[in-house]
């Protein structure tokens, strides 16, 4: 199950809302949802989670760039949510680096390297026995994500995006389930987003 909520500062405080994402495709589209949200450009913060999975932050000041953190890139690169985060930038890859990685991945599934291999003098376990951890994974499961191998588990993103409302970059890698909670507290604004859950 997804949840998406959106906070917008104002003079008065915090609005909230909850989001719809139906609409939404890229991190442009979610980057204008923020934008058309903010009030005389100050900040606006979209909140994504998928229950016990992932949680991610896309923050937006005015006409500033968008900053994002994600709670476990690899959980999030297995949702359609969680890759409009998952942006080749904060992957740290070159626009165009998906394609490529899939055409390599299935260029070794062509050349048969894993499963053509003679088995030696070790027998039938010769294969497995020299093959990395990501050749054991191509031989195991030929029709799994890249994602998998692409992107790291664990937090990715700005460890600071919050740090101006009081909560560090360890307060922020602590957070699991329930994070938008612990967020609202920190902003002062759990009773607005109670008021929309």
């Amino acid at each position: 199950m997804y949840f998406a909520a959106l906070l917008a500062r104002t003079e008065d405080g915090w609005e909230a809302s909850d989001t719809e994402l139906d609409d939404v495709e890229t991190l442009s589209d979610l980057t204008d949802l923020a934008q058309e949200a903010s009030v005389d450009e100050d900040t606006v913060l979209v909140y994504i989670e998928q229950e016990d999975a992932w949680f991610g932050i896309l923050r937006v000041d005015g006409e500033e760039d968008p900053r994002i953190y994600v709670s476990d890139a690899s959980a999030a690169a297995r949702s359609s949510y969680g890759e409009i985060l998952l942006t080749d930038e904060l992957l740290g890859r070159e626009p165009g680096a998906e394609d490529e990685i899939a055409a390599l991945e299935e260029l070794v599934d062509l050349d048969g390297t894993e499963d053509g291999e003679p088995t030696g003098p070790t027998g039938p376990t010769g294969p497995t026995a020299g093959a990395t951890p990501s050749s054991a994974t191509t031989d195991t499961n030929p029709d799994s994500d890249f994602d998998s191998d692409a992107v790291p588990a664990g937090p990715i993103g700005e460890l600071g995006i919050l740090a101006d409302f009081g909560i560090s970059e360890k307060d922020l890698l602590t957070l699991r389930t329930d994070a938008l909670t612990e967020i609202a507290d920190a902003l002062g604004a759990s009773e607005v987003l109670e008021a929309v859950r």
